[in-house]
């Protein structure tokens, strides 16, 4: 590797493009994925969309196309490439691209059906299990002749993006909808040019900072580090397998150089790890040995989940290489060892473009936006950041493709927005117990700021406006955090801002409820924000309140007490908190003398029964902290003593 730079590979993602067009793209050839090379004598079948296959020629003698792509690693045999001579061989390997792609009209009049929305990212899913194919830099392609962008390089000049795949006889299962748990092993072998690893870990931490709750001693800030974050410096391949069987990580990034591999005359590509205790040198360890270390067993004996997402910011980690052999490049191999996604590199990236990689590629995806997403923005933050390179086409994704990995990454971004919200609140409650500085009150603002913005792109996305369900649950996010918000505010003295949060609270839970009628937790909210003291201050509006909404509770109650009766355990979990809050709520909205006492008695055996059924803490946490906003912010004589058995109950073991 050439001093001063190192191929890396992660991307980087800020936009939400929820709504992305697939094209799938495959070539097929008769005979073994092995054993066979480029020449413009083989014909490939290509099929795309619904129409007939149609069969292509790829122009380009094999040894002639290596000794271009040579062209593209910025240094040959010690000796530097100029830029004009990389810029000219990537001209020329993107045209050749483009004219077998032209020849493809599905493809064509996909990529212009996909032009008539010019917001819409469109994905080019690159089905090769042929190796010498895989040699040909597709991601460097034109954009075809009668198509947009004509003439310049298509995932530049348009919202387009490609991944790779390996063809399989079924698909590929996987879990997206996982919390994070990073492992970053890099190695550095003296006989070696050290590789940036402080810059990674940086850029890492800085990915997962939103997740991270300040605390007040460090001690306790990095252990909440280690639980998203592990760090295995000087790794060998058998510690990255130990490393993996006691954890399941949903991310490996992998940090090393990429050297040849031995006996394979410089034409397959390895990873230089550190040699296991008492080794000399270096260890190269192959793709297949790589996937069998990150797919092992559990400690336990039992199978464990591959990680989703492994990044590899490796010297040719992209590059088929050989084509004699079985086993293709390292990318290659991991994800026809079912890891679902991986991101390498075909030509060696400076070191600048692997940090700022390194950055993008994990905010974007911890955010939650799509991975296909991430990798668009990854090439033009590359393409922009560093001009007098041709970083952005190094960037090789292979990748499962399946046809609900919307509504994963749906799922996904939510758990993490969540997430996020909850450390931007712990956040709030430590201010609010500090003297109310000026420097305090200015935090407390702008989390409440950039709180309310969060949500509100949340709430505004495509998935949201096209899932009723999903439009009402982030509706009802906004107005539960408008009550949270509302209390902070209240605390440091804000009474009137603290009374125009708790008004949007409760109209967002009637904005949810226009969609979703049927949600006894929202109408139960919306009912309990109504009631407040600081929505109906004296007895004249809190009866006009009763008076107007006396029916909502009646609804609220029979809608909880049919999900108690058919719903899952975690249905009726959540059933029997909103029973419980419903019951604390009769005496207000019914208000008979007998109210109270029965009240109590049903108060304790609903929060009894979350007590016994919860399998997740955060259920009774949730449950007994919405009551004890009725003895500390919401104070009425009716309610004090229900809310308290409500919380001994809850607490009770």
């Amino acid at each position: 590797m050439a001093q001063g730079r190192l191929v890396s590979s992660q991307a980087s993602a800020g936009t939400d493009m929820s709504d992305i067009y697939d094209i799938k793209l495959e070539f097929l050839r008769t005979g073994p994925a092995h054993n066979q090379l480029l020449s413009p004598l083989t014909p490939y079948l290509a099929l795309c969309g619904a129409d007939a296959p149609v069969s292509v020629r790829i122009p380009l003698e094999h040894d002639k196309l290596l000794r271009r792509l040579d062209r593209l690693r910025y240094e040959v045999d010690g000796s530097a490439v100029s830029a004009s001579q990389s810029t000219g061989e990537l001209q020329e390997l993107g045209e050749t691209v483009a004219r077998v792609l032209a020849e493809i009209p599905a493809l064509v009049s996909e990529l212009g059906n996909a032009r008539n929305n010019a917001s819409r990212l469109v994905n080019i899913r690159l089905v090769i299990s042929a190796f010498e194919l895989g040699l040909v830099p597709f991601e460097a392609t034109m954009a075809p002749a009668d198509t947009s962008g004509s003439g310049a390089h298509l995932l530049l000049s348009t919202p387009t993006t490609m991944t790779r795949e390996v063809r399989r006889g079924r698909p590929l299962q996987f879990e997206w909808n996982r919390k994070p748990k990073i492992l970053f092993a890099f190695a550095s072998p003296r006989e070696l040019a050290a590789v940036p690893a402080q810059e990674h870990l940086e850029a890492l931490r800085r990915a997962i900072d939103p997740w991270i709750k300040v605390r007040e001693s460090h001690k306790e800030s990095l252990r909440d580090v280690r639980e998203m974050l592990t760090v295995l410096p000087n790794a060998t391949a058998s510690e990255i397998s130990e490393y993996c069987r006691k954890d399941d990580f949903t991310h490996v990034h992998i940090l090393a150089h990429g050297v040849p591999m031995p006996r394979s005359e410089g034409r397959r590509f390895g990873l230089a790890l550190s040699a296991d205790e008492g080794g000399v040198g270096y260890s190269v360890v192959d793709g297949q040995s790589l996937a069998m270390a990150l797919k092992g067993l559990k400690s336990s004996g039992l199978a464990k989940k591959p990680p989703t997402v492994v990044t590899l910011a490796t010297c040719d980690s992209g590059n088929t290489g050989s084509v004699l052999t079985p086993g293709g490049s390292i990318a290659h191999e991991l994800h026809a060892s079912d890891i679902p996604w991986v991101i390498a590199s075909q030509f060696p990236l400076w070191m600048r473009a692997s940090s700022i990689a390194a950055e993008c590629i994990y905010r974007g995806l911890l955010s939650g936006d799509d991975p296909r997403a991430v990798l668009y923005e990854l090439r033009q933050r590359l393409r922009i950041d560093l001009p007098g390179t041709h970083d952005w086409v190094s960037i090789v994704a292979y990748a499962t493709i399946s046809d609900d990995l919307e509504s994963k990454v749906d799922a996904f971004r939510s758990r993490q927005t969540k997430a996020k919200m909850e450390v931007m609140f712990a956040r709030m409650d430590d201010l609010v117990a500090q003297n109310q500085s000026d420097e305090v009150k200015a935090e407390l603002r702008k989390l409440c700021t950039d709180i309310r913005n969060d949500l509100k792109i949340w709430f505004n996305e495509p998935a949201a406006q096209r899932n009723p369900k999903e439009r009402a649950e982030r509706m009802g996010m906004r107005a539960a955090s408008e009550k949270r918000i509302a209390i902070f505010l209240k605390q440091s003295g804000d009474v009137g801002g603290s009374t125009d949060a708790y008004r949007l609270s409760r109209d967002y839970y009637a904005a949810a409820l226009k969609v979703e009628p049927e949600n006894h937790w929202l109408m139960t909210q919306f009912l309990s924000v109504c009631a407040t003291p600081d929505l109906a201050t004296d007895a004249a509006e809190l009866e006009s309140t009763v008076k107007t909404y006396r029916r909502w509770w009646g609804v609220a109650w029979q809608l909880a007490q049919w999900k108690l009766a058919n719903g899952t355990t975690a249905d009726r979990v959540w059933a029997h908190g909103t029973l419980a809050e419903i019951e604390l709520l009769r005496v207000v909205y019914e208000h008979e003398p007998v109210a109270a006492e029965s009240a109590m008695e049903a108060i304790v055996e609903h929060c009894t029964r979350i007590r016994e059924l919860s399998e997740d803490p955060f259920q009774i946490m949730s449950t007994t902290r919405q009551f004890q906003r009725y003895l500390d912010h919401w104070p009425r004589e009716q309610w004090k003593d229900l809310a308290q058995a409500a919380i001994d109950a809850l607490k009770r073991r």
